[in-house]
């Protein structure tokens, strides 16, 4: 009887973050582009073309994108803030996956955006929204 080896997969993680959304990215190298998002394709998950273009950034940057099949877990958040964490965590993975760091970090995909929502302070309707302010 044959003895059957299990042989390792070898992937590269990265978790991006933006506002409220967390994205686990996987890339897998030998791929030729694919990118599954919450187990859906990138074109069935986001319906603007500006976000799968936020998306690609980092491959395109580091011309890796028929290098590796990217899949991606992320929940929280609006679509627009999911896009930029998947790019961030996208930009992790390549250089954990030993591509340039210098191209990554010169076009700011390696930085976290630290923007968050304001809070809402006491008498006020919003953050920063006052009522209506009347003399008499």
């Amino acid at each position: 009887m044959a003895k059957i080896k299990a042989t390792k997969r070898v992937q590269f993680w990265g978790t991006g973050r933006r506002k409220k959304s967390i994205a686990r990215v996987r890339l897998i190298p030998g791929g030729n582009g694919n990118i599954t998002i919450n187990d859906r394709d990138i074109d069935q998950y986001f319906g603007l073309d500006t976000l799968k273009y936020i998306v690609r950034q980092p491959l395109n940057a580091t011309e890796t994108l028929s290098k590796y099949d990217v899949e991606v877990n992320v929940k929280g958040g609006g679509y627009t803030g999911q896009a930029g964490a998947i790019r961030h965590g996208i930009s992790r993975a390549l250089v954990v996956a030993g591509e340039d760091k210098a191209i990554l970090k010169k076009d700011g995909f390696l930085t976290r955006d630290p923007r968050m929502k304001e809070r809402k302070k006491y008498g006020l309707k919003k953050a920063r929204k006052a009522p209506q302010f009347s003399k008499r």
